[in-house]
Parts: structure tokens; C-alpha cells; sequence
């Protein structure tokens, strides 16, 4: 039983995560977040942590922000799109139990005092930005820091806010091939 209680969007997500592991989980139902959920999320988070688990789309990482927000402690899950696209559908729902639990494996933290340890210059010199392949190196560079795919600027944010050391960095970077 996983001591975190997940964080996801719908019933389905919940059905896919019992597949993988027992874990209680509170479903937002989308975007516009009850009173009711938020305090039900607001009591998960002071006794047990939360963990944000949203689908890899533009609405799960709106989800995200938003919940980020309120609750700055919360663990974040991302399971990268590939690994969560099926029937031409995106989310968790389509993850196999597997691509969960690697996601949970990897659960970040935000940091209260970021580092600046990766900067812009980091993302051109290793082909993350200003390239045709950016795009796809950071969707795999992402999913092997387990910090989820994002833009140029969000994926920066993301190394510099989940305490992704330059060690870790350059390691996940020859695992997908430099």
C-alpha cells in the first residue's frame, strides 16, 4: 500500500492505478475542482502527502499547475505520452501497470529554493532546444528524469526545480543516446 495518496482526473485512472498497486486515490473530475474534492485533497495532503498524477495533455498539466499551487509539497508522478497514448486516447487510463509504476518510481519533489544548476545554454548545447529534435529529446530525457515532457522553458523549470543533479542529467542523457 502506498502511504501518498494519488492524485488523478477520473475514475478510469484510478481503475489503471489498482491494476498496478494498491494505492488510494482522489479523483479531481477534470479541471473544475469541487470545494469538496479540494478539501478532501487538503486532508490527504496534511496527513499522508499527495502524489499529482494527471493524463500527459494540455488539461493534466493545467490540473497540475493548479494543484501545485495549493499544495507546494505534493509529489509529482508523469508517466510520458507514449507510454499513456492508446485508441487515440491520452491518459493515465491508457498507462499499462508497468509505465505507472516506473512513473511512481520516479516521483519529484518541488524545491523550495530552486537551483540554478541548468540554464538555457544547457538546452542548446544538448540538443534539447533549437533543433528538429528537441522536441523528442526532451520527451525522452523527461521520461527518464521523471520529470515529464514540457516546452523549452517549462523543461528547464523542471531541472532546476526537482533537484535534478548534473550527474543524474548527464547519465539519463547517455541512456538516450547524446
Amino acid at each position: 500500500m502506498l502511504k501518498e495518496v494519488l492524485v488523478v482526473e477520473g475514475k478510469m485512472d484510478t481503475v489503471a492505478i489498482r491494476k498496478a498497486l494498491e494505492a488510494d486515490t482522489i479523483e479531481t473530475g477534470g479541471f473544475t475542482l469541487a470545494p469538496y474534492t479540494l478539501r478532501l485533497i487538503e486532508a490527504a495532503y496534511k496527513k499522508r502527502g499527495i502524489i499529482i498524477l494527471t493524463d500527459p495533455d494540455g488539461a493534466g498539466e493545467r490540473i497540475r499547475r493548479f494543484l501545485t499551487e495549493r499544495f507546494p509539497e505534493a509529489g509529482q508522478a508523469f508517466i510520458p505520452k507514449i507510454q499513456a497514448t492508446a485508441n487515440n486516447d491520452v491518459g493515465v487510463e491508457q498507462a499499462q501497470p508497468e509505465a505507472i509504476l516506473a512513473a511512481l518510481a520516479k516521483v519529484r519533489h518541488h524545491e523550495y529554493r530552486p537551483q540554478a544548476e541548468f540554464s538555457h545554454m544547457d538546452l542548446f548545447k544538448y540538443d534539447l532546444n533549437g533543433s528538429p529534435r528537441a522536441a523528442v529529446r526532451r520527451d525522452a530525457l523527461g521520461a527518464e528524469l521523471g520529470i515529464g515532457y514540457g516546452n523549452a522553458k517549462r523543461f528547464l523549470e523542471r531541472l532546476n526545480h526537482y533537484g535534478v543533479s548534473r550527474e543524474e542529467f548527464l547519465a539519463a542523457l547517455a541512456k538516450i543516446g547524446e
